[in-house]
């Protein structure tokens, strides 16, 4: 089509080109006369003639570019009537009168143009000024890049964390135990995995046997009990695992296993509340209308803060408020997991067009509040904020487990300590580079540290989106049951949150 369109022109000025060329070597009929420039065949006028001569080629060119818009005009319109007839055609029930609203689209409609606002840290300690509120300026400081990660001091007040803390405690908190999940055998059964297959996925390094470390960064994959070297060597003996007790597992010796055998050994020995990932207690409350009016407001303060369209915020998780006791902790982990295409995003399971056998919880950003300043303990850690690479196994190296807050945590690359109405956030996805969301950033590891002194109160705010664009559309659309022009204005940012006075550097 374009060189069509370029080719269309070209000929057009060649044509008129050539007629004053033409009318110039014959102006009597005659071939005999010589060829002049017209400027010399009448030196006593030579000025004028020449003046008229550059008339007639600034009108020659000029009717050649009017004629050229034309027909391009044309040809846009001709195009554009092609595609809308060749539309009509195929549209099931064309030959029916079309309703005025415009019917659901497919998911090949929406138009990806919607540009998802990430901060830029710029340095670690770079510091810029925020508004987040009416007549009051927080500073938010980078803490660091990998993965990118900032803190804002006084974000709530006194007053805002002592409610929240009141409205979860009101509520009621559960458990947040996390024990053995049931069904693992039929998921196996369901993927069609054979103990050949499971071995090789656990078989980091392709050996041929496992060692502890890989056992064990498996083991972290679910929830469940946390497995330490100490555990595994206990489990190896208490089922003869390991036969040849050389502390590493043949593909012979783990047939004889099945996929719950740790964790169900430790059951049947008996499980401390210190040997779960996570063990707090928690509730979720809700923001949206009707809500309370501090709870609107920390919403409204984290879109202005995230500098996301209000749609996305509206949308995610409700407020999680968690209460960590003395002795309380949260194994590193990732807030959100990787989206591999047979894998889906529990917010928008509704939107999928097909079932996927795996879901994971597709939390963009974390804000996590700090309700109450921690008398020992409790710093949030990042045990591999800013390395220079990542790598998963080297997570533990001769059973030093960087992943173990109640063990290592002193050994994190960052330790953020809980103070009264600090705020910290990160991403847990990189950029796609096109203005969505792309890979999980595995630097984005983080977990609680165990809380030697006191009580810990904390809050997460998690935005949640879709890596895949098309699906979070879809979600948006059939949630708001509004036409994808709407969906996509609400996607907008809102002018004043947009607006360059929120994010000032310092």
């Amino acid at each position: 089509m374009i060189s069509h369109i370029d080719s269309f022109p070209l000929r057009k000025m060649t044509e008129n080109q050539e007629t004053p060329d033409a009318e110039d070597t014959t102006p009597s009929g005659s071939a005999t006369l010589p060829l002049r420039p017209p400027c010399e065949r009448h030196s006593s006028h030579k000025s004028s003639v020449c003046s008229r001569s550059y008339f007639v080629v600034v009108m020659v060119f000029f009717h050649v570019y009017i004629i050229n818009v034309i027909a391009l005009l044309f040809y846009v319109h001709y195009s554009s009537g092609q595609e809308d007839a060749t539309r009509s055609r195929d549209a099931p029930g064309s030959d029916q009168p079309r309703p005025e609203s415009r019917r659901p689209p497919s998911k090949a409609e929406f138009q990806r143009d919607v540009s998802l606002t990430r901060i830029e840290g710029i340095r670690v300690g770079h510091v810029q000024r925020v508004s987040l509120v009416p007549g009051k300026v927080h500073e938010m400081r980078t803490l660091s890049m990998k993965p990118l990660l900032f803190e804002i001091p006084g974000f709530l007040s006194e007053d805002e964390c002592r409610v929240v803390m009141q409205l979860a405690q009101l509520k009621g908190l559960m458990e947040s135990q996390l024990m053995v999940q049931d069904g693992q055998e039929e998921l196996a059964k369901e993927l069609n995995l054979s103990p050949e297959e499971i071995f090789n996925l656990l078989d980091i390094n392709q050996d041929g046997q496992l060692q502890l470390h890989e056992i064990l960064t498996h083991s972290r994959v679910r929830d469940g009990i946390w497995l330490t070297p100490e555990n595994l060597r206990e489990i190896y003996a208490g089922l003869n695992a390991d036969k040849d007790g050389n502390g590493l597992l043949s593909l012979e010796e783990f047939r004889l296993l099945n996929n719950d055998a740790f964790q169900r050994f430790l059951l049947q020995r008996g499980v401390k509340r210190s040997q779960l990932v996570r063990n707090s207690r928690h509730t979720w409350l809700y923001q949206g209308k009707g809500a309370h009016q501090v709870l609107q407001d920390i919403k409204t303060r984290v879109t202005r803060l995230t500098r996301l369209p209000p749609i996305l915020v509206d949308l995610s998780e409700p407020l999680q408020v968690v209460r960590y006791e003395e002795g309380g902790h949260y194994h590193a982990h990732h807030d959100s997991g990787p989206v591999y295409p047979e894998t889906g995003c529990t917010h928008t399971r509704l939107a999928a067009n097909t079932s996927t056998p795996f879901e994971t919880s597709c939390r963009y950003i974390t804000v996590l509040f700090y309700l109450n300043s921690v008398e020992g303990g409790g710093e949030t850690a990042f045990p591999v904020a800013d390395n220079r690479t990542y790598d998963e196994v080297s997570l533990i190296q001769n059973d030093v487990d960087l992943l173990d807050t109640r063990r290592n945590c002193d050994k994190s690359n960052l330790r953020v300590k809980p103070t009264k109405g600090t705020a910290v956030f990160w991403y847990n996805y990189l950029s796609d580079g096109r203005g969505w969301v792309g890979e999980q950033d595995e630097y984005a590891v983080h977990g609680g540290c165990v809380v030697t002194k006191g009580i810990k109160w904390i809050a997460n705010k998690w935005i949640n989106i879709d890596p895949d664009y098309q699906r979070q559309a879809r979600y948006q659309q059939l949630v708001s049951q509004q036409p994808e022009d709407e969906v996509n204005e609400g996607l907008t940012l809102n002018p004043d949150i947009q607006s360059n006075d929120i994010h000032e550097d310092l």
